[in-house]
């Protein structure tokens, strides 16, 4: 996936702003997909020009205006071609799993402390995702369908957190038993 897909798929619910977008990826990309607001804002400028968005200046007091993109047809129909092609698998990059393949060669105990530290943060996300699934099954249920695809994107966020915790505690217990 690209930022450009991620930024046409947000704007295609909702017209915006770099800024607005920011905050967007934040609040609802940002637990899958990362972006700066650096690449944020040249992302934009680049598919301008490439005539997927086009933008409406706001005047704004004691700010610089305001640019409100939208997403073009030509934007839409590369947004549908992107859908309709199979995604590369992604592989992970972790470096905590390369740190306990090679942890033959230091302590269980340094291991053990930094497997207990990312435990703390997946707990934290696990429960981030659980008081979004709260605010989910909250809705009406004319609200609901809207929601659901993007429902199902958090519950796979529930479950590779609730399996990477499950797997900590694994290494966890051996760590503990072999130091």
């Amino acid at each position: 996936m690209s930022l450009k897909h991620a930024i046409l798929t947000l704007l295609e619910t909702e017209e915006g702003s770099g800024y607005d977008l920011l905050k967007r990826f934040k609040s609802r990309l940002g637990y899958f997909w990362n972006a700066s607001h650096q690449q944020i804002y040249a992302q934009l400028k680049a598919m301008r020009e490439q005539g997927l968005l086009e933008y409406d200046v706001e005047s704004q007091h004691d700010r610089p205006d305001r640019k409100v993109y939208r997403v073009t047809d030509k934007g839409h129909k590369a947004l549908l071609d992107w859908i309709a092609q199979p995604v590369k698998i992604d592989k992970v990059n972790d470096a905590l799993l390369v740190k306990l393949y090679a942890g033959h060669l230091t302590d269980n105990t340094s291991l053990l402390n930094e497997v207990q530290q990312h435990k703390l943060v997946h707990q934290r996300m696990l429960q981030t995702f659980l008081d979004l699934e709260q605010d989910y099954l909250a809705l009406s249920p004319e609200q609901k369908p809207q929601y659901t695809l993007p429902y199902l994107t958090l519950r796979r966020g529930i479950l590779g957190e609730q399996a990477w915790l499950e797997w900590a505690r694994e290494v966890e217990t051996f760590l503990a038993k072999n130091t």
